[in-house]
């Protein structure tokens, strides 16, 4: 199974990724920790990368999917993986499904952590994170809106999408994300369904 994961910050991915990677038994592919191991690493896109982040922009769309591209080809994620961090944008989602339609594959889900937004501020005030200051915060929650939920739009118009509650407890919010990964295994097992 390759499914995508999609929420604004402090929506609770990590914690749900953790538990969906062990559910699942996939590799847990996120493009902020591959970034960061390239930098950490001193390789080419790494070095590129660097050089984008201490300046504040985004690191180009080419170079993030050329690092999925490398991941994706590797031999643990032939049985799937699960997507965290990426695509954040319309043109990401539509170069990563050309890019698997390319290799005979597709995405079998997307599952969306939606969390109302006075809740995501409550959490990062809880949580009292190195990077969380509330402006930094909202500015991150504003790029999520504006960047990266126009997906939901199209992954939704593709039959893919399903939106998860991202209130209550841990468990409870996985108990609902396992039954949308057991409905997608359902779709992708059907007769026509990949």
């Amino acid at each position: 199974m390759r499914i995508i994961l999609i929420g604004p910050p402090g929506a609770g991915k990590g914690t749900q990724c953790q538990r969906l990677v062990e559910y699942l038994k996939v590799p847990h592919l996120s493009t902020g920790e591959m970034l960061r191991a390239a930098i950490r690493a001193g390789t080419p896109e790494g070095i590129t990368a660097k050089e984008y982040m201490e300046h504040g922009q985004l690191v180009p769309d080419s170079l993030v999917l050329a690092m999925v591209t490398k991941r994706l080809e590797t031999p643990d994620c032939r049985s799937g993986c699960l997507l965290d961090g990426f695509p954040r944008t319309l043109p990401q989602a539509e170069m990563l499904d050309d890019l698997l339609e390319r290799r005979a594959m597709t995405v079998d889900g997307v599952i969306e952590l939606a969390v109302p937004r006075d809740e995501l501020i409550r959490r990062m005030l809880a949580r009292k994170r190195a990077d969380d200051n509330p402006e930094v915060f909202s500015k991150r929650i504003v790029s999520f809106e504006t960047q990266t939920a126009p997906l939901l739009d199209y992954y939704a118009r593709q039959g893919k999408l399903a939106s998860i509650d991202g209130l209550g407890a841990a468990d409870e919010i996985f108990g609902r994300v396992r039954e949308a990964v057991e409905q997608f295994e359902r779709r992708s097992a059907a007769p026509g369904g990949r």
